[in-house]
């Protein structure tokens, strides 16, 4: 089993780093890393790591600023990778941590690393086909789960 990450320069919080550990902690799997500057750049190299490098899945990891740029970039690195899964046929988890999520740069990276080590359990989970258990469970990543919802 081989697990891309791939991050960017410009996140303020070493993602990656945290994805590795976790990953390691869940699962015997070789990590593939590709470091890009910029959140638009993770499309092609969360494909590169599947293509050329022979991925398995791949786990984007992006901070996006707070300006409105900076959402708009977000989102479209979002679909790049929408379609980078569609071309690949190979999931691509992205991990988008937003600057104004939180309030001060202690609570960033509380949140960066909860969110990075929380996506690394769904990929463990993912490959291996646990998830359905937690469907409709109201699951968060990063902050408290939400209570199920039924009629």
């Amino acid at each position: 089993m081989k697990i891309g990450i791939a991050d960017t320069t410009f996140a303020r919080y070493d993602m990656a780093k945290t994805a590795a550990d976790e990953l390691r902690r869940w699962m015997s799997a070789s990590i593939q890393r590709y470091t890009v500057p910029g959140i638009k750049d993770l499309p092609v190299a969360s494909k590169k790591l599947i293509e050329e490098s022979g991925c398995d899945i791949v786990m984007a990891l992006g901070m996006p600023g707070s300006k409105p740029i900076d959402k708009q970039c977000a989102h479209e690195a979002s679909t790049g990778l929408i379609r980078a899964q569609l071309m690949t046929n190979r999931h691509i988890i992205e991990v988008f941590v937003y600057e104004d999520e939180a309030s001060s740069d202690k609570e960033l990276a509380r949140l960066a690393d909860a969110r990075t080590r929380e996506h690394a359990q769904n990929v463990y989970r993912l490959l291996n086909n646990r998830l359905t258990p937690d469907a409709g469970k109201g699951k968060r990543e990063g902050f408290a789960d939400e209570e199920p919802v039924d009629f």
